[in-house]
């Protein structure tokens, strides 16, 4: 059950960055032409105001389709059409005209041919199936030249569509997080709010509510117990609490490392902030993390920084894990996942967002168009970066499973 809500939670993150682009696409006047819950082949959809709204048959993340993310070129019309020439090769004369039009960008002009050939095409004797891809590579290029293509819109839009994929990421989190301050995630204090089973803390004995005074007969504040725990590097700590109105010695426990740090695995209560408070506590938090996975980034060359990386085997595995620690629990860790998915997709490398904003700067600073080449090259690049980053996550996540 675990495992089912993990993955369902890593989902929901992806489909909050797919809403992200979709509605801020609509909001622009940059037109999506799909828009689905869920993955794979469309089990149920509806088309309104030429969005076409539908649920996949794998309930996981979502999908939004914005037309024309690229100039369509010649060698588009060969993809789109292959079959089509082979039943019926007098297709050939406007399929090159079309594919001459676009390798020389004369959009006004393709669109043009590109009407021809769709008259050509109803004219001539196709197979069902033929009729069907040539019907959808129209429709295709059509969307690809019209004006409200992707490629064609100004700058500043492309660069605010494709930002507002992570940035929804971001909002999440810092909403996320201010909440759970006001659910009680604030200030820690020295009473504690839950005892996790098999922890080294319930073999002591150590119980919700009771009230942590002294950790080896010293006494500390709420900050301090937690530092006073991962300090004793695993030798024998003794709790000392407040239970009923009376004091009482716990026996000497061995703090277990968990995640790269000793714990005795309990959580302390945490008092609840006001909106105001709360607010800041979470941009605070966030501007913290986005500063250590940052420098976790300048870190992968050396092998200990590559131990950090984790793959969605990883994520899935310690949100899995954390729900056993509650609900709240689940939730500190969903935030930052969040956060991760939004500065993630922020690097500077195709086909992530960042990639596709830094594409666009370039464009505006040049005020031409990057060739389709180059893209394709610099994708090739990113994506074997990205699959690097994936499967040195991977064997990181399969190490820590295996026990090494």
């Amino acid at each position: 059950m675990n495992l089912t809500i993990a993955i369902v939670g890593l989902a929901g993150l992806i489909l909050v960055h797919e809403l992200g682009h979709f509605l801020t696409a609509l909001a622009v006047g940059m037109r999506p032409r799909r828009f689905a819950l869920g993955i794979g082949p469309l089990v149920a959809k509806t088309t309104r105001n030429g969005v076409e709204y539908g649920i996949g048959a794998i309930p996981l993340g979502g999908y939004v389709k914005i037309p024309g993310m690229h100039r369509p070129i010649g060698r588009d019309a060969d993809g789109h059409f292959a079959r089509a020439l082979r039943e019926a090769p007098e297709l050939v004369s406007p399929i090159e005209r079309l594919k001459r039009r676009l390798d020389a960008g004369e959009t006004d002009e393709a669109r043009r041919e590109l009407e021809e050939l769709r008259k050509a095409i109803a004219e001539a004797s196709l197979g069902p199936e033929a009729i069907k891809a040539a019907a959808r590579g129209v429709q295709e290029l059509d969307d690809s030249l019209g004006r409200e293509a992707y490629w064609r819109q100004p700058i500043w839009k492309r660069v605010v569509v494709i930002f507002a994929g992570p940035a929804t990421n971001a909002v999440f989190a810092i909403a996320l997080f201010a909440a759970l301050f006001m659910l009680g995630g604030g200030k820690a204090t020295r009473t504690v709010d839950q005892v996790l089973p098999g922890r080294p803390a319930a073999t002591a004995g150590l119980q919700a509510g009771d009230r942590i005074v002294a950790i080896d007969g010293v006494s500390v504040r709420p900050g301090e117990i937690p530092l006073r725990i991962q300090r004793s590097g695993g030798r024998p700590v003794r709790l000392t609490v407040e239970r009923g109105g009376r004091r009482i010695a716990l026996d000497p426990v061995r703090p277990r490392k968990d995640q790269g740090a000793f714990r005795l695995g309990f959580r302390l209560r945490g008092e609840s902030l006001s909106a105001p408070e709360a607010g800041w506590e979470s941009i605070q938090l966030t501007g913290i993390v986005t500063r250590e996975i940052a420098l976790a980034l300048t870190r992968l060359v050396h092998k200990q920084g590559r131990k950090e990386i984790s793959s969605t085997v990883g994520i899935v595995q310690v949100s899995s894990q954390t729900l056993d620690e509650g609900a709240k629990a689940y939730l500190w860790v969903l935030g930052l996942i969040s956060l991760s998915l939004a500065l993630f997709n922020l690097l500077p490398l195709l086909p992530l967002d960042g990639g596709h904003i830094t594409f666009s700067l370039i464009e505006g600073v040049r005020r031409r168009a990057v060739g389709r080449e180059v893209y394709e090259r610099v994708s090739a690049v990113g994506i074997a970066l990205v699959l690097l980053l994936f499967f040195v996550g991977l064997s990181n996540d399969i190490g820590r499973i295996g026990g090494d």
